[in-house]
């Protein structure tokens, strides 16, 4: 009789240890989990796999969660060549419900902070080809931008392409807004490049 009582307890803590063993595995595919959106250790962008550089929350006021961003580039990739012409996709995924509209006057402002205005002149009618292609997004909705170097800067929501504007001066600028040396949040940024 004692010797069935130790045996169900041995088998009682092999359970709980093998349950505690793979509660500690990770899970393939996800890298991160931030405020309960997940994301993944590497997307494919074209023929190059982009690895997970780092994640962060953007906050209003500092009190009012807007959304989790990921940074994907590629290994290697030191902090200050971010902005070149390598390969990189930014994930935002909202805790909001935002406009449209609302984009591209936010995205305005700080592109002013980050680039020269000759150079801000002469990506206007780009800036507002890709101002054109946001549409509202509710909570749980999930935008990325690609830039791929020789195709372009992929804006796509949920999954969906909604359309590519052309040139690495397009995506340096562009990508500026959230790793340029006047960011919309610096700490966001730093999460970003894992620093």
């Amino acid at each position: 009789m004692q010797r069935r009582g130790q045996a169900a307890r041995s088998r009682a803590v092999v359970y709980v240890l093998t349950g505690l063993l793979l509660v500690a595995l990770p899970i393939p595919g996800a890298a991160a989990l931030v405020e309960g959106v997940s994301f993944s250790d590497s997307i494919q962008a074209g023929s190059v796999t982009l690895p997970l550089r780092g994640v962060g929350l953007a906050k209003f006021l500092r009190t009012i969660s807007v959304y989790v961003a990921a940074l994907y580039l590629p290994y290697g990739t030191e902090p200050e060549r971010v902005l070149e012409d390598v390969p990189k996709r930014l994930e935002l995924s909202y805790f909001r419900s935002i406009r449209a509209g609302d984009f591209g006057r936010a995205a305005d402002k700080v592109l002013a902070d980050n680039v020269p205005p000759d150079r801000l002149t002469a990506l206007a009618p780009r800036i507002a080809r890709l101002h054109r292609l946001y549409e509202d997004v509710k909570p749980g909705d999930r935008y990325g931008l690609t830039y791929t170097p020789g195709v372009g800067t992929e804006l796509s929501l949920n999954g969906v392409v909604k359309g590519t504007v052309e040139g690495a001066d397009f995506a340096a600028a562009y990508f500026a807004i959230w790793l340029g040396p006047n960011p919309i949040n610096e700490a966001l940024k730093l999460r970003l490049l894992n620093r």
